[in-house]
């Protein structure tokens, strides 16, 4: 049976949500790109749910979605502004912090792929909007519905070092963004839950070549603590790759998140990695959290320190013409 991954309402910020007991849900997607088809199918399989529209300006991508889901579809995603309870936004990055705002005020609950918005500024004021409304805001950092399943989060020790990588060619897609805000991003997540405390040093080298921005960065990161993590995030490798490494004192972790494999020296057990769909275990949180009036696994303000990390790398990357380089503010 489906277990929710989400948090007890106790552990949300500022006023308690309340339980949301309409049924069904009604669910709209904005954006039925690459994610957006995938959260689509995931809303039309939940009991409770009901697909009420999808937004896009491509009328093909609105006739594909037509075609799949028989639900209506527009070009204009501000049509559905208060007619729908819960909504995806899968739309470019530079999109989200506009969209989920104009949603939020209209009453909705948010799940927004990452990144939750492209300045601090903007992913702040999303988050106190979400808590003065009582609603449920939270982002696709996916992986760690993997990692929270496996029970790595639950370890009392703290890794000295941890490595990530996450490769593969280019698709042309996340090119608003620079590929630490629309790759490395899912892993500066997960560095953030193994390694607690701040950073006090970020070093980064990044490269251009098929966008304005970087297509491909190293970032190296020491923690206040004397841990250490080592980032690579490429959108022009040859091959697609993603993995992390965590060495502990007594062991080391290794994880290829593509073939859902590991290797563990360490005593301590894991369970396997048998999550075979990560998007829809967030999408089922997500409505799961809005039934309960819980937070869902990925708090907005967990989301908020990536995007901050994010930007900080992006910074000592500098990768871009000065007039497109995103400034990190803490």
């Amino acid at each position: 049976m489906f277990q929710p991954f989400m948090r007890p309402s106790s552990e949300t910020d500022g006023a308690p949500l309340a339980p949301f007991s309409r049924s069904p849900l009604r669910a709209a997607v904005i954006g039925a790109g690459a994610f957006g088809r995938h959260h689509a199918v995931k809303y039309a399989a939940l009991a409770g749910v009901e697909l009420a529209a999808v937004a896009d300006p491509s009328l093909e991508a609105r006739a594909g979605a037509m075609a799949r889901h028989g639900v209506p579809t527009v070009a204009d995603w501000r049509e559905l502004l208060g007619k729908v309870d819960v909504v995806s936004v899968c739309s470019p990055a530079q999109t989200h912090g506009p969209i989920v705002r104009a949603f939020l005020e209209a009453g909705a609950h948010v799940l927004v792929e990452k990144p939750i918005a492209t300045e601090l500024a903007e992913a702040d004021a999303l988050i106190a909007l979400a808590q003065a409304r009582k609603l449920v805001l939270t982002v696709g950092h996916q992986e760690r519905f993997v990692f929270a399943r496996s029970g790595l989060l639950d370890f009392a020790d703290t890794p000295l070092e941890v490595e990530c990588w996450r490769t593969g060619p280019w698709t042309g897609r996340g090119d608003d963004v620079s590929v630490v805000l629309d790759l490395m991003i899912h892993d500066l997540d997960l560095v953030h839950q193994l390694i607690p405390g701040r950073v006090t040093a970020v070093r980064a080298s990044g490269t251009s070549l098929k966008s304005v921005f970087a297509d491909e960065v190293e970032a190296r990161l020491q923690f206040e603590n004397g841990a250490r993590a080592r980032l690579l995030a490429s959108r022009i490798a040859d091959t697609r790759s993603r993995g992390l490494r965590a060495i502990y004192t007594d062991g080391t972790i290794e994880i290829d998140f593509i073939t859902r494999t590991v290797r563990n020296t360490t005593p301590h057990s894991l369970r396997p990695l048998d999550l075979e769909d990560p998007l829809g275990a967030s999408v089922g949180s997500f409505v799961a959290a809005v039934r309960a009036g819980s937070a869902a696994l990925v708090r907005p303000e967990e989301a908020r320190q990536a995007l901050a990390m994010a930007l900080a790398i992006d910074e000592a990357a500098l990768p871009a013409p000065a007039h497109q380089r995103v400034a990190a503010r803490a």
